[in-house]
């Protein structure tokens, strides 16, 4: 999944170079991923950037994240909604969610991030349970073949206005084979066909190549 051809990578890092700053602490959360459960998953300092963006954008001081492992798109995150925001990000390994905890401090925000530990699912339905409060921004990135589970938990944790992204969608061209037995390729397919069954939603699907190989994300936003 992460093949990146040469020049791909030469553009990214010319592009990070450029436009994106990382201090040490982005640095070694995205470092520190190396001992994860999953190496090198989170998203590339472009990408961790547009996630910012879009959250200042969009004026959330309220995000939810489905996935943290290192925290490296946490902190992105949790910068963005500012030091009155707050971001609730869900993590099945505990020693995942430790090495997310050590970054954010060493960032400087843990005090605005809630780390939430055990299978994303059961903690989002805990949240609708306890009628928790809309969330303005939502980022998906665990588990593809839940996929259509995490949409259906963000809508009902979210509001009109709320901007959902959906990362790794492409999956190097597999989301075209309908025939596919990969059960990622299935979840993505299948929570593409739910926001386009829905017509609250407005969604795009974007490709993206780079250090991250040749993927993408959907966007969407809740209109009503």
């Amino acid at each position: 999944m992460y093949e990146s051809e040469g020049l791909w990578r030469d553009v990214d890092a010319y592009f990070v170079e450029t436009l994106v700053h990382e201090d040490d602490a982005l640095v070694q959360a995205r470092q520190s991923g190396r001992s994860t459960t999953m190496p090198q998953a989170e998203v590339a300092p472009n990408q961790g950037k547009l996630l910012a963006l879009l959250v200042q954008m969009v004026g959330a001081t309220r995000v939810l994240e489905f996935g943290t492992l290192a925290g490296y798109s946490t902190i992105w995150l949790a910068r963005a909604v500012g030091e009155h925001g707050h971001v609730t990000t869900f993590e099945l390994e505990p020693e995942n969610a430790n090495i997310a905890r050590e970054n954010l401090e060493r960032a400087g925000i843990l005090d605005r991030v809630g780390v939430v530990v055990g299978k994303a699912a059961e903690s989002a339905r805990r949240l609708v349970e306890a009628g928790t409060e809309p969330y303005d921004f939502v980022f998906i990135d665990a588990d593809k073949p839940s996929n259509p589970a995490y949409l259906e938990a963000s809508l009902q944790l979210s509001r009109p206005g709320t901007v959902i992204v959906i990362d790794n969608v492409v999956r190097n061209g597999a989301v075209i084979d309908a025939s596919s037995s990969d059960e990622r390729v299935g979840g993505v397919r299948a929570v593409l066909t739910r926001i386009a069954e829905d017509d609250r939603l407005d969604a795009t699907s974007l490709q993206t190549v780079g250090v991250k190989g040749w993927d993408g994300f959907t966007i969407l936003r809740r209109a009503r």
